[in-house]
């Protein structure tokens, strides 16, 4: 599969005249089809395409998504990628997901941050998570990042999953049988907004559940690739903003990626940041300061861009 990925989606060097050699394609790895990260990474491609400058050209690459984007570069099967934080931490430790080998990456640029939604009916008696202990919770399809962050939560709230009754369904079920009342909860890891959450609010009144005071700041503390986020009350017209646990998603490169090249990258996407966030939904959530406190360092030709 590997080398039928390699085949499709390398380009061969080209030659204009007799001499002049033609632009490089780059291959970013992104997801599914009908994913986030595809349309994150056409508008990426799009802008480098349009303003990296004639010797650069860049293509979308669909693959496995965040948990395989790592392995991706790492393999040279693509040239830049969107991942999250957290599992780019562990790729470079080969941890987790990659403990076969510790993938040598940088990061490039953050972009727009996945959101732990946590939501419930507004007449729930749930109020904050301890609230969830005995009741039926939606914790997305199994082996998905939902359950990733249910199982660094759980234990910060003196829980496990064995003081719930999970469902292990897509989001869109998840918050369907919230909307039946089948469920008494329901969680998914998304940028928003989600439409599995969009769908629930058509038809009913939604509302956060809520950290305890302290609680938020605890998880932030024991783990810095993760981040607060507040998403605003008119997203899912709740009566309230909810403040959540997310990730930033980012850009990586392998290590040794050319200086100039991803200077050329950075530069061609965040000098026009307002041109794709005028295409693009997610966009509009990137902050460039962000990119300044990643949990991986920066690529050199990417520091170079954010601290000139």
């Amino acid at each position: 599969m590997r080398k039928s990925l390699l085949s499709i989606c390398m380009a061969a060097a080209l030659f204009a005249g007799t001499t002049a050699v033609a632009a490089e394609e780059l291959r970013i790895g992104t997801a599914s089809l009908g994913g986030a990260f595809y349309p994150i990474g056409q508008g990426i491609s799009n802008l480098v395409n349009k303003y990296a400058g004639d010797d650069l050209t860049m293509v979308p690459v669909v693959t496995g998504g965040s948990v395989q984007n790592p392995r991706l570069v790492g393999e040279g099967e693509v040239d830049i990628a969107i991942t999250n934080n957290n599992l780019a931490v562990l790729a470079t430790k080969g941890a987790g997901p990659y403990k076969s080998g510790a993938i040598d990456i940088k990061a490039v640029a953050a972009l727009h941050p996945s959101v732990l939604h946590m939501i419930v009916l507004d007449g729930s008696d749930i109020k904050s998570f301890e609230d969830i202990k005995g009741k039926r919770v939606a914790v997305g399809p199994a082996g998905g990042g939902t359950l990733g962050f249910m199982n660094f939560l759980l234990p910060l709230h003196g829980m496990s999953m064995d003081d719930i009754t999970p469902s292990f369904l897509s989001y869109s079920d998840g918050f369907s049988q919230l909307s039946d009342g089948n469920v008494d909860a329901a969680f998914a890891l998304s940028g928003y907004p989600a439409s599995a959450v969009m769908q629930a609010g058509a038809s009913n009144k939604l509302r956060f559940i809520e950290f305890s005071p302290g609680k938020l700041d605890e998880a932030l503390g024991k783990n810095g690739a993760f981040k607060s986020v507040e998403i605003p009350a008119d997203v899912y017209s709740t009566d309230a903003p909810g403040t959540v646990i997310g990730v930033n998603n980012m850009l990586i490169v392998p290590s040794d990626t050319d200086a100039d090249r991803v200077f050329a990258i950075t530069s061609a996407v965040f000098e026009n940041l307002d041109e794709f966030k005028a295409e693009n939904a997610n966009a509009r959530q990137i902050n460039p300061d962000d990119s300044k406190n990643l949990a991986i360092p920066l690529h050199e030709g990417a520091a170079r861009y954010f601290n000139k």
